[in-house]
Formats: C-alpha cells, structure tokens, sequence
C-alpha cells in the first residue's frame, strides 16, 4: 500500500520514527504542504518561513540520499491529501505528533475527521518526550527519559518511493529585516551542535546569562529543534556523550544543558495538556487583569521605551530572531509589569521575532513571566539593574542603543539622571521602573486574597507542575511540598 510521510515540525531524515514506519509500511510518498492561511496566523512571521524554506532544500537533499522524491504542495491541508489519496491509491499516513498553536490544533482534528471518512490509517508518532493523552505527571519524567536514552532510528537506506507533482513555492509574507537570522536545515543543525559540543559550550553555564557572552556560550540550537531538524534525543545523548569525555566546568555545563532539554519538554508538555494556554490565563483570577496601553506597547515593541537594556534587548531580537532566556524573561517581564500589558499582545510580538518560535515553550513561558499561572514565583525584573548585572561595560547597550553612544557609564542605563540628557535623542522613560514595580506588585498580589484563588492554584500545580526533589531531579511522588513551585529554568537556553 502507498503511504503519506507528512512533515510537519521534523524537517530530518536522522531519527525519524515516523519515516521508519512509513518505509516498513511500503510504497513511501514524502509530502511537506505549505500551508497559506497559517503562515498568515498572527504568531507567524517571515523570519520563520525563510528559515523553513532553508529547511525544506536541506530536507530535499536529505530524502534524494536515500531514494525519495520531496513533494511540496500548496494548500489546505484536507484538500491536498484529498487528492493524493485519489491519485495514488494512499491507505495510511504517518507523521509525527505536533504540539503546536491552536490552528495546528484545528487543523489536526480536522485532517482525523478526513482520514476516519475516508478509511486512510494516520498514524502519529512521538518525536519528543511530550506525551500525548497524559493522565498526570506523576510518571511522566520516567517515561520522558526513557524515550530519550532509547536507540535513535537509523535512516533508512533502501526505500520504494512514489513521485508527485511539487507546487511553486509561493511568496507568502511581505520582506522582513533580520540580518543576523540563523540559517536553517540539518546541515547548520550539525554544524552548530558540533561548535556547541567542542569549543563554545565550555562557559555555558557561566555565560549564558548575558546577552553579551550568551549569543556564543549557548547552543544556539533552538530553532533546529523547533523546526526538527535535529531531534531533541539526538541533542540530548551527544551531549551526554560528550559529558562523559570531559570534567570540571565542561562537565558542568553540559550538566545544564542537559538540564534545559529536560524543561523544554516540560514545558511543551503544559500546551499539549491544555491548549487553552495559548489564549487563557492558567489560573482564571487573571483574566482582565491588565489592559492594551498601545503607545506603550509599540514603544516597547520599537525599543523606545526610555529603559536602555529593555530597548537594547529589544531591537537585538528585531535583528536576529534570537535572544538569551534571561533577557526574554526581562522584556516580557517589563511589558507585564511595568507596562501593565496583556500577555496575550506582547507574546504575539514575541512570537514573530523568534526565529525558534515553538508555541509549546512561548506561551507557557510568556504567562510564567507574566505571573499569571497561579503557581509561580512573582519576578518583577528591575531593567537597570539587569543593565548594569549583565552588561557592565555597557557594550550590547551601546551596540543596540547607539543615541547613547556618548553617556558616561554611570548614566547609561538611567540617562535621564545625566547633566546633557537634553541633547539626546532618546526618549525619557515611559514609566518610573520603581513606582510602576509597586503597582504592580500590589496588584497582582491582590487576585492572592480572592475567595477560592488557592483552591484552583492547587489543581493548576497538580495538573502542571513539575515533580522535583529539593536536589532539582525529577521525582515522580506525590509530596505536596515538592511541587508548590516550577523552578527557574531556561527552555531556550540552547
């Protein structure tokens, strides 16, 4: 029988389950479909898709190595598979399973409600530790690292593979300026992990922190993992691999790295058990919380806000796609807080500068930031400290900040205090970071008092938190005393 290999968010042949079974099944049809109206979803951006398209020509290369013809077409999705069922005679389908956005979501029941009508067998197989239809999380750390310690699936090497027609690929989003954008496909994915592993992993955990030291000391493997070209399991057993070969601050770092693979599993995995944290405060005491100020918002999104490292920040991950964990907190931190910005507006934004975009870590982390799950730790970060903490020197904020140029070093992150802040042209701060900090840090501790607020926060860590022992392992126990809190970990430390 002929079989759809659907690729969707695992643009590699390396490690592939879903292509193992595929090949075992029979006749293999390899189909990527381009699919118009969700790279016009609001999370979305061409940063991305020229990233995916970069994918796409590695994949290519990839699958004609061992046999398979890569065919893209364009369209909605039901209606493509429709017509290659037709064609070609399809009777199964094998993909990977998706922890995406909701229009993946909807677009997922809607291909299951295709493939029941049609008598099509879809198959959807795990490519990460998130497990789908979890009951709880007692367990689920066992059953993650389990799947990550087991074989990688080897490539095939003798495939019967089936021709199609491709589509144009078509222009879908207007130009978008990111100079310093990641290069995508497996080929970079390698490259990358392999400088990670051998020379610029070795500070990692000393270094990540600072958007100066971070952009080098960290993995930088994000985006290969968001969009699969290499699987989280690969990631994780060369770095333990290499772990074993080397000792004292190497050692410890890949510790750390291996440590931030973990979460972004468990992270992921809060998506997948509710979908509704894309658009819904975890804890409900939240909704309505915070309002649109939009001449803040688009200050914030410009880098204009009048806060230096905030703004620095701000137009680095403009340029790149990319920024460290701390300064990701920061930024949604100072929109949430200070600003008083619904979560829901300023993750969007977000969303789209992020080249490794991957909405199963974004929105969870976005309302952890946001202090809007009911079970964690408040953190309001105080953007000028982080500015003289993480850039002593002042020299990713002059970079990015370049009105400043001229401000002595003890005025660069408060340049308002400067004697000559009126020949700037820089704006004053759009908010006083003290006051705006206590407002905020009385509102939200208000919801705290409601009636019932501890109830639901107790079954939204039931339901979401992580099983940790005080060492920070996961454990897989009920002790209530174990799981009052997520601990503060970087899912994109990589």
């Amino acid at each position: 029988m002929t079989s759809i290999l659907w690729f969707k968010r695992d643009l590699r042949v390396a490690d592939h389950p879903a292509l193992a079974r595929a090949v075992a099944a029979g006749p293999v049809l390899p189909l990527y479909i381009i699919e118009p109206d969700y790279w016009q979803e609001p999370d979305m951006s061409v940063r991305q898709w020229d990233f995916v398209q970069e994918s796409l020509i590695d994949l290519r290369q990839q699958l004609t190595g061992i046999g398979l013809r890569l065919v893209i077409r364009v369209g909605v999705a039901t209606d493509i598979l429709d017509d290659l069922r037709r064609t070609h005679a399809v009777s199964a389908m094998f993909s990977h399973e998706e922890t995406g956005n909701s229009w993946t979501y909807a677009r997922d029941l809607a291909v299951a409600d295709w493939a029941r009508v049609h008598g099509v067998i879809w198959t959807e197989l795990a490519q990460s530790g998130v497990v789908r239809r979890l009951n709880g999380r007692d367990g689920w750390a066992k059953a993650r690292n389990t799947f990550l310690r087991e074989e990688q699936v080897r490539a095939p090497s003798e495939v019967r593979g089936v021709n199609a027609s491709s589509d144009e690929v078509p222009d879908l989003l207007p130009p978008d300026y990111c100079p310093q954008r990641q290069i995508g496909g497996r080929t970079m994915a390698m490259k990358t992990l392999g400088s990670f592993l051998t020379e610029r992993g070795a500070t990692y955990r000393r270094d990540m922190s600072s958007p100066l030291t971070g952009a080098n000391a960290c993995s930088r493997l994000s985006p290969y993992l968001a969009w699969g070209c290499l699987s989280g399991r690969e990631a994780a057993q060369a770095g333990a691999a290499r772990q074993r070969e080397v000792n004292g601050d190497w050692a410890k770092s890949l510790q750390s790295f291996q440590a931030r693979l973990a979460w972004r599993d468990h992270f992921m995995q809060k998506l997948e058990d509710q979908p509704t944290l894309e658009r819904r405060c975890l804890h409900s005491a939240y909704e309505g919380l915070r309002v649109d100020h939009s001449a803040r918002r688009q200050a914030w999104e410009k880098g204009e806000t009048g806060l230096p490292f905030v703004d620095a920040c701000m137009r680095y991950v403009a340029a790149t796609g990319w920024l460290n964990f701390r300064m990701r907190s920061m930024v949604m931190a100072v929109a949430s807080y200070h600003l008083w910005l619904d979560w829901r507006r300023t993750g969007l934004l977000l969303a789209r500068q992020f080249t490794d975009y991957e909405a199963g870590i974004h929105w969870p982390q976005t309302q952890m930031q946001s202090g809007t799950t009911g079970m964690n730790t408040i953190r309001i970060y105080n953007p000028i400290k982080q500015g003289h903490d993480q850039d002593p020197t002042g020299v990713f904020t002059r970079r990015w900040v370049p009105e400043l140029a001229d401000v002595p070093d003890a005025y660069l992150q408060e340049p308002w205090k400067w004697e000559d802040a009126d020949t700037l042209a820089y704006p004053a701060p759009i908010v006083d970071v003290t006051a705006a900090a206590k407002e905020a840090r009385y509102r939200i501790y208000a919801v705290h008092r409601r009636d019932g607020f501890r109830a639901e926060a107790a079954r939204v860590i039931d339901k979401h938190a992580s099983r940790k022992d005080p060492r920070g392992h996961f454990v897989n126990d009920r002790d209530p005393r174990r799981k009052t809190r997520d601990q503060r970990q970087g899912a994109f430390d990589f």
